[in-house]
């Protein structure tokens, strides 16, 4: 299940519970942080759908409650799943602020532990290697991880050479734009863009060496050891 697009439908196999109650684990989008849990009823999980910030069922209040409804600290659904036994859901979310009434970032946190997080979203990467790894194998007509991993290696590591290049083009626009005091929104997004192409093409590049990325993170963790 998606976030809010329209399409997205609760489960029909949810097992609420006796109390017409299911749990719903909270997860960070960002890092996977698991930052509270909560129950929900049908009437929730429709409010949660239809709206894109997550609601929950009070049971000591014995009503329906917008997480952040006077806080301002809501949580933006970005996807939602169920458990193998569909007595569970978890809610995968972009916070607005600090998730727990302590002011902590998450409800698991000791008192005063951080506000929010320096995650920069890294784990969405995993998705992206997924996607790539899955398109490796199957190697549908049209797509262009396809085309990239048909050409072989000279194909996906010509694309490499040609972000790195276009990543260094647009560091030095945004440099000049700083430098002459202009507005950087622009380079800065072009910059954000060309970087964003690089990383996809060096993803598929190992895709195609059929190499791993956790190699070479570990690589990274070894270095950082030295």
């Amino acid at each position: 299940m998606s976030g809010p697009s329209g399409a997205a439908t609760i489960p029909a196999d949810v097992r609420y519970g006796p109390d017409g109650l299911v749990p719903v684990v909270v997860q960070d989008l960002a890092d996977g942080r698991v930052l509270m849990v909560a129950y929900a009823d049908a009437e929730a999980l429709a409010a949660t759908l239809a709206t894109g910030d997550v609601h929950f069922h009070s049971r000591s209040r014995g009503r329906m409650w917008r997480k952040g409804e006077t806080s301002g600290h809501v949580l933006r659904l970005r996807s939602l799943a169920i458990d193998c036994d569909g007595d569970a859901l978890l809610a995968t979310v972009e916070p607005v602020g600090p998730t727990c009434h302590r002011g902590t970032r998450s409800c698991f946190d000791p008192a005063g532990a951080p506000a929010t997080t320096s995650a920069q979203g890294f784990a969405w990467l995993e998705r992206l290697w997924t996607t790539i790894a899955e398109r490796a194998i199957s190697r549908p007509a049209g797509s262009y991880t396809t085309e990239l991993l048909e050409g072989g290696v000279d194909a996906a590591g010509r694309k490499v050479a040609e972000e790195a290049t276009e990543v260094l083009l647009a560091a030095r626009d945004d440099a000049e734009a700083e430098r002459a005091g202009r507005d950087r929104s622009g380079p800065t997004a072009a910059l954000a863009g060309e970087a964003a192409d690089l990383l996809y093409h060096a993803l598929v590049l190992l895709a195609e060496r059929g190499l791993q990325p956790a190699v070479v993170i570990d690589a990274l963790r070894e270095r950082h050891r030295s």
